[in-house]
């Protein structure tokens, strides 16, 4: 019975650890935007349709992202509360990333097929590109550099 509680105890600490330290994406509507957001994706988002806004809290700082679709590709403009952009993810196709890029991604992938690839922006500068990869039912994805190397760590 003792080592059941300590069990749970464990267990509720670690699920409660977890829950704050994921962030939770939350749906908005463009009226919860602060203007300062809504004027930055009035800017970005010329000649995209916006497919929708979210927010979510990590680490204390909000983030407000924008759901845009351009030419019939994605792309992710997250900003934070005063409408300063601190990463994009931007859909690409396959056959105008480089041969080191295409070579290093599908390294990573194995055996698996390699679908959607977005470059990762952060501070205006390219830091990755990542990949959706399926191999059987799984599905994950990957990150290379920009010069297709391993990344020391994930963006």
């Amino acid at each position: 019975m003792y080592i059941s509680r300590i069990f749970l105890a464990v267990a509720l600490g670690a699920a409660c650890t977890a829950a704050t330290v994921l962030a939770q994406e939350e749906r908005i509507q463009r009226s919860d935007l602060p203007a300062a957001v809504q004027k930055a994706i009035d800017q970005q988002s010329r000649g995209a349709t916006v497919r929708g806004f979210s927010k979510e809290t990590e680490d204390g700082q909000t983030i407000y992202e924008a759901e845009l679709t351009t030419k019939g590709r994605s792309t992710d403009i997250s900003m934070d509360a005063n409408g300063k952009v601190v990463e994009i993810e931007e859909e690409v196709p396959v056959d105008s990333l480089s041969d080191a890029v295409k070579q290093g991604l599908q390294r990573k992938a194995g055996k698996g097929k390699i679908g959607k690839v977005e470059s990762l922006t952060k501070n205006g500068r390219l830091v990755a590109y990542e990949a959706e990869v399926t191999t059987g039912t799984k599905r994950s994805e990957i990150q290379v550099g920009p010069d297709g190397k391993p990344l020391a760590h994930e963006e």
